[in-house]
């Protein structure tokens, strides 16, 4: 039996023991190293062979993974470590680094207990990594770090022993403070990092070799040592003396948490249940005998097994054969396979028990996001809340009209599996809208769409998604029902820019029934909101709200769905140019209705409520919101110019420059619509001598100068009239 056989059987023991599991996951910005450290992970523990650790990319088994040299989907892959005599099952995911496919890192977190954020030394903290920082500790994702790509500091910046640990201090301290912002109180001491309690580790992934202050001290090696075998080159046999697998998985082992103490903390904070119900009580302990408890992470697709849903076990017991609900569906659906992950392998098993990461075939409902269970009245997991909107759409159709059928399926499957891309399917044209994350992100879709399930497409150039918004307030305007027997008056303003945060960041939750009004209101109330408003919230729809500020109207109450359903259809489509709303506070200060419901049914009140949400909003004088993406820039001095004229080209903005030696770095904002083209045109101004990354940083309002051009382009895209319509057309 070869040792990777006999570490499968060891792992299908240990799934049982809740002490002996880890469940980890890598994070951090594009490039820095995560999918070469997973697989020298895997590697050290037996999993594949030890030469192609770092070359094979076993984490990137995808074949566009492999040609594009980065991450697009979290892997996930089960290894055994042997720590102090005992033998520990840690479950890994390698997550992307790439600002595109941020959606799997934050599904991906829900999944894992603890993180090993990475940092190149070189290049120090970046934007991406501070995100991934959010996205863990928001879920309450316990971090150690691996300051990663040492030898390139003795190598290419040529730094001494004093300097090169002055740079550690700064890239632990500039971890530690993104970390203590993040968190409450009562844990930024014990979560905050430092080299001498051994949760920090040094190394080079590639060269298969790490250090911490503990191994130092129980192996006696020096780091004057480390030094000189990086300086002449010998890290074959710094490996040897100190192997990357045994210091980081050790590190996981002492400083991650077990699910028995992860759950503790992280249940509250993921789930709104009652902690005293069955399930509740069962999440808190990994009770085995409890409920099923199963939040789905990522859908795989595979051409044999169909789809896969993987995630997290966090109550009970999955066995093959076991009727389970996707919380929401009406049926419920049998698990035909249950599996352990090993990379591109499953492991089928019997049974598989809280605590563990799960691979189950058969449940053809779930979404990433989904909550699985036994117990229907089970209350669902808190929705994953993804930190940026898509941004760029695409209009697809397939080659063949015989090919329709097929390409609605595969849509309506990659939006399974991805649930950062959004499909907008139009039956009558045949176009169908794919919205992603960025261009690479639309593109790496269209590509499976042809190589992996064989239709052929034809695609527009990207087009950019913009949102619609209010200067100031508007209303109360009249919309009068065709019949001319019901009147609502309606007023908009900007919702408040700190609840809209509130709402992005799943604080406050949105697109959902109102659970606890007054638990809302008090919310509302403590992030600055007028009382009244506060009470009398109706819906939140992505980042709108709809107040009924109304006193004593008969029969608003049976008409207050319609309402909704026609603040919904205007929140969809803005006035402007049909695109999405966001950020609106809209008011229904009044209403006249008729006392015969006949007269007051949806195509009465509907068109009434929408006439007068958008008379208000020209009003308030409507606002075009385009997305912003941070640009920041890593290139020598002498092509600095060609570099900061190219973004100011662009309407960029620079924030900030910053040089350290020959070295220097230049942040920005510049919008997405400007971005198209961007890497060919700056890798031309600099000779190529650029490294660059980008993180979506939200919605700013576009210059009014060149609104009613961009808005007049969206509305002959749409097939609208070219002008938009004011206040007199809805008044009529």
């Amino acid at each position: 039996m070869g040792r990777r056989e006999e570490n499968i059987k060891k792992a299908q023991q240990i799934i049982h023991d809740k002490d002996r599991i880890r469940n980890i996951g890598t994070a951090a910005h594009i490039d820095h190293g995560k999918t070469t450290l997973s697989d020298s992970l895997i590697a050290g523990a037996g999993m594949m062979s030890e030469e192609l650790a770092g070359q094979q990319l076993f984490m990137d088994f995808d074949e566009q993974e492999q040609a594009r040299g980065i991450t697009i989907n979290a892997a996930i892959a089960s290894m055994v470590h042997e720590f102090e005599g005992q033998s520990y099952l840690i479950n890994l995911i390698d997550t992307p680094g790439h600002v595109d496919f941020g959606g799997d890192v934050t599904r991906a977190m829900r999944a894992i207990d603890g993180v090993i954020i990475l940092v190149d030394a070189v290049e120090g903290v970046m934007p991406q990594t501070e995100t991934v920082i959010r996205q863990a500790l928001k879920e309450r994702v316990r971090p150690v770090l691996f300051i990663n790509k040492v030898d390139r500091l003795i190598n290419e910046l040529k730094l001494d022993a004093d300097r090169m640990q002055q740079r550690f201090v700064k890239i632990i301290t500039d971890v530690n403070a993104r970390i203590r912002k993040q968190l409450p109180d009562e844990m930024k001491d014990s979560w905050t990092l430092n080299v001498e309690a051994g949760n920090v580790a040094f190394g080079s992934a590639f060269h298969k070799w790490a250090i911490s202050v503990p191994y130092m001290k129980k192996s006696g090696l020096t780091f004057k040592e480390i030094y000189k075998h990086c300086e002449e080159g010998t890290m074959k046999e710094l490996s040897k003396k100190a192997p990357l697998h045994q210091v980081v998985l050790n590190m996981v082992i002492r400083h991650l948490p077990s699910p028995k103490v992860a759950q503790k903390l992280r249940v509250p904070i993921i789930w709104k249940g009652d902690l005293d119900s069955p399930v509740g009580k069962s999440m808190m302990t990994v009770g085995e005998s409890g409920p099923v408890a199963f939040m789905i992470t990522k859908i795989i697709v595979d051409p044999q097994a169909g789809e896969v849903a993987a995630g997290r076990v966090f109550s009970g017991r999955i066995q093959r054969g076991q009727e389970l609900w996707v919380i929401g569906m009406p049926k419920p659906q049998r698990a035909q396979t249950v599996a352990m992950i090993v990379g591109p392998d499953r492991i089928p098993v019997e049974e598989i028990d809280a605590g563990n990461v799960a691979a189950v075939v058969g449940l053809k409902d779930a979404i990433a996001g989904s909550t699985v269970t036994d117990d229907k009245a089970m209350q669902a997991f808190e929705p994953i809340v993804h930190y940026s909107d898509p941004v760029v759409t695409v209009a697809i159709e397939a080659r063949s009209t015989s090919d329709l059928p097929k390409l609605v399926d595969v849509l309506r499957l990659l939006a399974k599996a991805d649930p950062s891309i959004q499909v907008e399917i139009n039956q009558e044209t045949g176009e169908h809208l794919l919205s992603g994350m960025g261009e690479l992100h639309l593109e790496i879709t269209q590509y499976r769409i042809v190589n992996d399930y064989k239709v052929p497409i034809t695609a527009s150039e990207p087009i950019v998604v913009y949102r619609e918004r209010v200067r100031g307030a508007g209303g109360p305007f009249e919309g009068k029902s065709p019949n001319k027997h019901n009147r609502f008056y309606i007023e908009d303003e900007p919702l408040d820019d700190t609840i809209v945060q509130a709402v992005r960041d799943g604080v406050v939750p949105s697109g959902q029934r109102i659970k606890d009004a007054k638990a809302l209101a008090k919310q509302l109330q403590d992030l600055g909101m007028d009382k009244d408003e506060a009470k009398n919230v109706v819906w939140i729809h992505e980042t709108n709200m709809l107040i009924d500020a109304t006193k004593g109207i008969q029969y608003l109450h049976e008409t207050m769905e319609l309402v909704k359903e026609a603040y919904l259809e205007a929140m969809t489509k803005g006035p402007l140019g049909q695109e999405k709303c966001m950020g609106m506070k809209v008011r229904l200060v009044d209403a006249k209705l008729h006392e015969d419901s006949v007269h007051r049914g949806p195509a009465q009140v509907i068109p009434a409520v929408r006439s007068a949400i958008y008379g208000a909003m020209c009003q308030a004088e409507r606002n075009l919101m385009e997305p912003i993406q941070k640009l920041v820039l890593n290139l020598p001095q002498d092509v600095m110019g060609a570099a900061i004229a190219d973004v100011q080209g662009r309407r960029g903005v620079i924030e900030d420059i910053t040089q350290e030696g020959e070295a220097t770095t230049i942040s920005s904002r510049v919008p997405v619509a400007e971005m198209f083209g961007f890497a060919t045109s700056i890798r031309g101004a600099t000779q190529g001598r650029v490294l660059w990354s980008t993180e979506n940083a939200g919605f700013e309002p576009m210059p009014s100068e060149l609104q009613p051009d961009v808005v007049r382009k969206i509305r002959e895209r749409k097939g609208l009239s070219p002008e938009p319509y004011d206040e007199s057309y809805y008044a009529g």
